[in-house]
């Protein structure tokens, strides 16, 4: 299942998230596969595409930048998958 993760900054953490970030925390935890990860432009935060089986994984590494960041993670489908349930509920 893949999973959105969006992120902003906790204001007077940047310096402190960008060195954890350099040092390599930023690596999915096993079982994870990060898809792709984007920065907003302003510095402000960010969004990223996990793909998993194991929602408790998401959980750990969330845990690990908690104190950095305001997350959300949220399940998403692709086109192909919310078009044939829109063609289903809807089509007449």
């Amino acid at each position: 299942m893949k999973f959105m993760s969006t992120w902003s900054l906790i204001p007077g953490t940047i310096s402190t998230a960008a060195e954890k970030f350099l040092a390599g925390a930023a690596v999915p935890e096993p079982g994870v596969t990060l898809l792709g990860r984007w920065h907003n432009v302003d510095c402000s935060g960010g969004y990223a595409l996990y793909e998993t089986d194991n929602p408790a994984a998401l959980h750990m590494g969330a845990l690990k930048w908690a104190d950095l960041l305001e997350l959300g993670i949220t399940p998403v489908i692709e086109d192909a998958a919310a078009g044939a349930n829109l063609a289903a509920a809807y089509k007449k």
